[in-house]
């Protein structure tokens, strides 16, 4: 595994741009890869042989759901995000958060605009999510009157300060469009669990923006194993219902009834073929045999 100080130092303070003024700096991390598996291994107690190398370990973690190795990294970014988009954000509560306060300091002078072909249409059958795109002429005109109202709503504001306005009362009339700045420290855990769900085709586009920013921008490079071991369990996985299971095993009696180990073994995933002992592929094995696609031995 690569020094997390040789990954890290590169990342910290170094911007990545999201929308059109917004960003995700990395300030700090403690642990990597190497931290996880070093808490998942305490159990064992010290100087027992390991028993797993740590992809394997990690990769097994993942799968069966076993949270506190995660939970014992941290990742603390600063953020800079529309309010509304920022709305979504805090509602995952499990991290610390200090936000900047437009009581005690002059609000951010910027405000998220929607480019023309960037407006959205409400979806038909999804009374919170949006499809297809308005016409570009409209686009054009919707963005010109959004351009407008924000230097409007903006002129007010200082319009107020100006006169003595105390800031708290000042700021009440700003459009949800406006910046925000905020520190954000999460565990890894959590920080994962975040990016399943706003990483998701379902979730809103600009926060998916910023989702797909901090995981492929500074989760990926900081801690590889668990970012590859995400990626197959988590992000673009797929869960079965008991009902589902009925389905695909009353499909598989009559489509797939007779797959032996010899069948299994030419499908296995690559990554498994060349190991003697794999767990991940006798769990898979075991999986097939439940849903009556795979014959079981004698």
């Amino acid at each position: 595994m690569p020094s997390n100080t040789a990954v890290l130092e590169p990342l910290r303070w170094k911007k990545f741009p999201v929308l059109d003024d917004g960003f995700v700096c990395l300030v700090d991390a403690m642990g990597d890869d190497e931290s996880i598996v070093e808490a998942a291994r305490v159990s064992y107690g010290e100087g027992t042989r390991r028993v797993s190398d740590d992809r394997t370990l990690i990769r097994y973690l993942m799968r069966h759901q076993h949270t506190t190795p995660f939970e014992m990294v941290e990742v603390k970014l600063l953020v800079r995000v529309p309010m509304d988009c920022w709305r979504q954000w805090i509602r995952h509560r499990m991290a610390s958060t200090n936000e900047y306060s437009t009581r005690y300091s002059v609000a951010i002078e910027a405000a998220q605009t929607t480019p023309p072909d960037g407006w959205r249409v409400q979806a038909s059958g999804n009374r919170q999510g949006s499809e297809g795109a308005l016409d570009d002429q409209l686009g054009a005109d919707l963005t010109a009157e959004e351009v407008q109202f924000q230097k409007q709503a903006r002129a007010m504001y200082q319009r107020r300060l100006a006169l003595g306005v105390a800031r708290e009362q000042a700021r009440k009339d700003l459009p949800l469009s406006t910046y925000t700045e905020a520190y954000w420290k999460i565990d890894l855990h959590n920080l994962l669990h975040f990016l399943a769900l706003r990483m998701n085709v379902h979730a809103q586009q600009e926060i998916r923006a910023y989702a797909q920013t901090i995981g492929e921008k500074i989760v990926q490079p900081l801690f590889p194993t668990v970012w590859e071991a995400f990626v197959d369990y988590r992000l673009e996985a797929m869960s079965l219902t008991r009902l589902d299971r009925g389905v695909i095993a009353r499909l598989a009696q009559k489509s797939l009834a007779g797959t032996t180990e010899d069948d299994f073994l030419a499908a296995q995933d690559p990554s498994w073929a060349e190991l003697t002992r794999c767990r991940e592929r006798d769990e898979c094995r075991a999986k097939l045999v439940q849903l009556g696609i795979l014959e079981t031995e004698g």
